[in-house]
């Protein structure tokens, strides 16, 4: 696995995929080599500006080859902006092979979003949870008939994971605006990425309900993508994590963006990546010293059900399914 590099992608063509935060960093490049391998990607952006300007970087970037890549306008901020968005998708394609979850915020003060959510738990997690349920119909209706594992569901998520409130998710008051910091905030949203993809794996994976009746396999994976230089990474909130990211590119051990990728990439559309991987906290490179390891309430299927249940429960109250 640890071999693995985008060049080794199979042919893409007529595949289609959705990458959050597809603008800058991880994203980026994530589209970029999808993109490159003939897929067809949706790159989700707040604005046009923000999704345009880095789709013509990227077209330049492979001059020779005609790219299909969309925009898909789309605000985490905004839940009405991902529901228009995922009706936008749905109106233009009649299948989905791939969502990667990209996009998120780092330990930014502590903000309210006009949703009444805390904003690291609503980009980061609830927003990601709300455009995955969305577009799980589709998904399963591409996967049907399909070989296993030719659809996929990726999250980005962080060994920031381990900075989460000891109780792992506190569903009595989720945006910690009282017992929280920036950091635990963004552990709690990274935390609540994996026990997605492990509910994900659960319902839809190799040896689900829905893959024993034929209904459809979907492979799901949560990403730790180690040390990166993305813009996401010069957060300015300070904290023991930025001197050790500090450290880190002291001793050269930070990848940069491109090569930040292709965790994604491996688990988004190799050939390589295998069924008992699903639903797995994956970093294939494991570099020296980085923490890559899962905390025990990213392991705890009672606390994945659980919150499950709330975020299912919250997102009907207020009218998004």
């Amino acid at each position: 696995m640890s071999r693995f590099r985008p060049d080794s992608l199979p042919d893409l063509t007529g595949k289609v995929f959705i990458v959050t935060g597809g603008n800058s960093g991880i994203g980026y490049h994530t589209v970029s080599h999808l993109a490159a391998h003939g897929a067809h990607v949706y790159l989700a952006a707040r604005s046009l500006s923000k999704g345009n300007i880095p789709i013509d970087s990227i077209k330049t970037l492979h001059p020779h080859l005609h790219l299909n890549i969309s925009l898909l306008q789309m605000d985490l901020t905004d839940l009405s902006s991902v529901v228009a968005a995922t009706e936008l998708f749905q109106s233009e394609q009649d299948r989905l092979d791939g969502l990667i979850n990209n996009a998120g915020i780092l330990a930014t003060p502590f903000e309210m979003t006009a949703d009444g959510h805390e904003a690291q738990w609503q980009t980061n997690y609830l927003a990601h949870w709300l455009l995955t349920s969305r577009l799980l119909p589709l998904m399963l209706r591409t996967a049907k008939g399909l070989l296993p594992g030719a659809v996929r569901i990726v999250n980005l998520t962080s060994s920031g994971h381990l900075t989460a409130p000891k109780c792992g998710i506190n569903l009595d008051d989720p945006s910690l605006k009282e017992a929280g910091t920036p950091w635990t905030r963004y552990g709690q949203s990274k935390l609540a990425n994996i026990l997605h993809a492990k509910t994900l794996h659960r319902m839809y994976g190799p040896g689900s309900p829905t893959a024993r009746a034929g209904e459809g396999e979907i492979w799901t994976s949560a990403v730790h993508p180690g040390p990166v230089e993305t813009n996401i990474s010069s957060a300015q909130s300070g904290g023991m994590e930025i001197w050790v990211l500090a450290v880190y590119r002291f001793l050269g051990l930070v990848w940069d963006a491109d090569k930040g990728s292709w965790n994604t990439l491996f688990c988004a559309a190799s050939e390589d990546m295998k069924a008992e991987q699903s639903g797995g906290y994956i970093d294939i490179y494991s570099r020296c010293g980085e923490l890559w390891w899962e905390s025990d309430k990213a392991k705890d299927e009672e606390l994945a059900e659980q919150l499950d249940e709330w975020t299912a429960a919250a997102m009907a109250r207020e009218g998004w399914l």
